[in-house]
């Protein structure tokens, strides 16, 4: 998985060979291969390169990788380690495991091999970090007087570079481009300002705005806890089950498959968080059966590729952002999640509608019910989610702390997965969940060192308060304009950038300055994670189409430009409760005004995916379309008005669509 660790594992285990030509009738059915979505993932998700263990290095790794994760759960429940040492001891032992995975180029297939060049990394990068912890007394005494002192400048400064050259390998590019680029900004800044340059890896590496900073404390404290929890859970057969459930409720409808994909999505999503390993789970499984039904390979890629993503805006885990949310907003997580149902069920409808409508337009049928899973036998499954609610009833009843939380789930993930017959958790499965944690922890780890660099450089120079501003007197007193310009900056700082390491990065730079217009701090974090997150879909960075894509053996820029449509409510639903933060449970009146935005907001998404999708009980004329897009956006506008405006519009067309559909047709059409 994307944050946890390898997507091609659960790929695997659901799709190994790819359909024979004599199945494919007219209609193209094949998929990829395991091999043609590993060999993609290469090509495109750093975190798919990894080096070529075998034999006993391989196995020494796996368990030194084990220990590490049972380090971090002992060490954030039990402990009370100082932060000081605590943390770099964190990310030092992160840049070992990181330098012993992850080789220093794309395509390095040499078993057991490690250049002269990795093997110094591995020594310099890990022990600048643990001569801080060991140090942390003298750092802490000597304060701004350790910049006087050419050894702990010296070491500062290659914990710093051996952090990026980790990222480089494991994140990529985009995001050190963004930490490059503030980077350059801060040096010119302190050059101009006559401050000495030896200030920065103080600041950045030993002082209080940089690498070892809340994004890291987070991470070590919750994050890898939970991303450990997740392994588990997956090993419980949860996905299987997920997957199961999804095709008893909505498999037998017109175009079933592709519901099937929305929904196992969405509830995997509540487990995973990460699109990029949710597509490969799920997809495995949906994209070759919505195939044969006989939805295009674009179409079918970029069902599951935006469906997926929207698993990283599914409470209650939320790509493990929603911990980071907490500490920048200053709210419980459990505020957090529940914060986050609306806005995610509404982005799910609208995908559901939208594939609802291309099932119609195409005349797909569903998968015939003898075939289907039944739900009664499945309710006898319904024990292996008693991790999940323990976790949540834990979180939302405070009578745990999180990280105590998320142990006692995993404890209970491991009951329960001993109790599966079809899917028994073994030592060696649990030595695998270890494995899995730690080796997901790096890139996710690596993401928030690098994100805590950059809001380091925007604090010690003061440019958050310049873009702000700047962005503020751009705006003026439109404030449509300064969301705007934000959601850009969002989908571009977001390109490639795991999800947690996303959010950070906006919380420090796009957050303030909605905050600056006047929105609510909660509203302004909700909006600027959103975008940030669309970047998996979105071209040219779109790393979820491109894994639908590989499965569904389709062109992967179509997929993403289909997936960005699909996924529209991302689009317009952030806007709705940046405008009335009432569909996020602020400033509430009553459970009417709730259900008025919830209800009027669907109405809206339906009004505005049947204009893309150009079919509702017939073909669309182009007018009408601009009619149904006008009439949902004025339900997306927050007003009784305007609610009223766009429902006429919206149920004139539909009703114009019916009648004439009835008078070509003789009988009744349904949708």
């Amino acid at each position: 998985e994307k944050e946890r660790g390898d997507p091609m594992a659960l790929f695997k285990k659901h799709k190994t060979e790819p359909v024979p030509p004599e199945d494919t009738g007219a209609h193209d059915t094949s998929v990829g291969t395991a091999a043609d979505v590993e060999a993609v993932m290469k090509k495109y998700d750093r975190e798919s390169n990894t080096r070529l263990w075998e034999g006993t290095p391989k196995l020494e790794i796996r368990v030194l990788m084990a220990m590490f994760s049972l380090y971090c759960i002992i060490d954030t429940v039990f402990l009370s380690t100082r932060q000081e040492v605590r943390l770099p001891m964190f990310v030092g032992l992160i840049l070992l495991f990181g330098f012993l995975t992850f080789p220093a180029k794309k395509g390095d297939e040499r078993v057991n091999h490690m250049p002269w060049y990795d093997i110094v990394l591995l020594i310099a990068g890990p022990g600048a970090y643990f001569f801080y912890a060991v140090n942390a007394q003298n750092v802490v005494q000597m304060s701004a007087r350790v910049m006087q002192n050419d050894l702990y400048m010296i070491i500062g400064l290659i914990g710093i570079l051996a952090l990026v050259e980790l990222c480089r390998r494991c994140v990529g590019l985009p995001i050190l481009c963004v930490a490059g680029f503030f980077l350059a900004y801060t040096v010119f800044n302190f050059i101009r300002g006559g401050r000495l340059l030896a200030q920065i890896p103080h600041e950045l590496f030993y002082g209080e705005n940089g690498v070892l900073t809340t994004p890291v404390n987070v991470c070590s404290k919750y994050i890898v806890v939970f991303i450990i929890f997740g392994a588990f859970l997956e090993r419980t057969g949860i996905a299987d089950f997920f997957i199961n459930v999804a095709n008893s409720l909505a498999g037998s409808s017109a175009g079933g498959p592709a519901k099937v994909a929305v929904i196992s999505s969405a509830l995997c999503g509540m487990v995973s968080g990460s699109s990029v390993g949710n597509t490969v789970t799920t997809g495995s499984v949906t994209i070759p059966m919505m195939k044969r039904t006989g939805y295009d390979a674009n179409f079918a890629g970029a069902v599951e590729a935006a469906a997926s993503t929207g698993g990283q805006i599914m409470p209650p885990i939320m790509g493990a952002a929603a911990f980071l949310m907490a500490e920048y907003i200053g709210i419980p997580y459990a505020e957090v999640a529940v914060k986050a149902i609306l806005p995610a069920i509404l982005y799910f409808t609208g995908i559901f509608i939208a594939v609802h409508l291309e099932a119609k337009k195409l005349g797909l049928k569903g998968i015939p019910k003898e075939e289907l899973p039944h739900i009664g036998g499945l309710l006898k499954q319904a024990y292996l989610l008693i991790p999940l609610i323990l976790l949540v009833w834990l979180v939302s009843s405070n009578t745990r702390t999180i990280q105590t939380a998320a142990a006692l789930s995993i404890v209970a993930a491991i009951v329960v997965g001993a109790l599966n017959p079809q899917n028994r958790i073994t030592p060696m499965k649990v030595l695998e969940a270890l494995e899995s944690g730690a080796r997901g922890a790096i890139t996710v780890a690596c993401a928030c060192a690098v994100a805590g660099m950059i809001a380091g450089c925007i604090t010690v120079t003061g440019l958050a308060s310049t873009m702000i501003n700047g962005i503020v007197a751009l705006a003026g007193n439109a404030t449509i304009l300064g969301l705007v310009l934000t959601m850009l900056c969002c989908i571009v700082l977001g390109m490639g950038v795991p999800t947690t390491a996303n959010y950070c990065i906006m919380a420090s730079t796009c957050a303030p300055i909605l905050v600056q217009l006047g929105f609510p701090d909660v509203a302004a974090h909700f909006f600027v994670f959103y975008f940030g997150i669309v970047a998996d879909i979105t071209p040219p960075v779109a790393l979820a189409a491109y894994a639908g894509a590989a499965i569904a053996k389709s062109n992967p820029m179509k997929t993403g430009v289909t997936a960005t449509k699909l996924a529209i409510a991302a689009f317009i639903v952030p806007y709705i409760f940046t405008y009335n933060p009432v569909m996020l449970f602020e400033n509430v009146d009553g459970w009417w005004h709730v259900a008025q935005i919830s209800v009027t907001a669907v109405m809206g998404l339906f009004g505005i995916a049947a204009a893309l999708n150009g079919y509702l009980y017939r073909h669309i004329h182009w007018t009408l379309r601009l009619v149904l897009v006008a009439g949902g956006l004025c339900m997306m506008v927050p007003g009784t008005l305007t609610d009223v405006v766009g429902l006429a519009l919206v149920l004139a067309v539909v009703f114009y669509q019916r009648v004439s559909a009835r008078k070509d047709s003789g009988p009744a059409v349904t949708a």
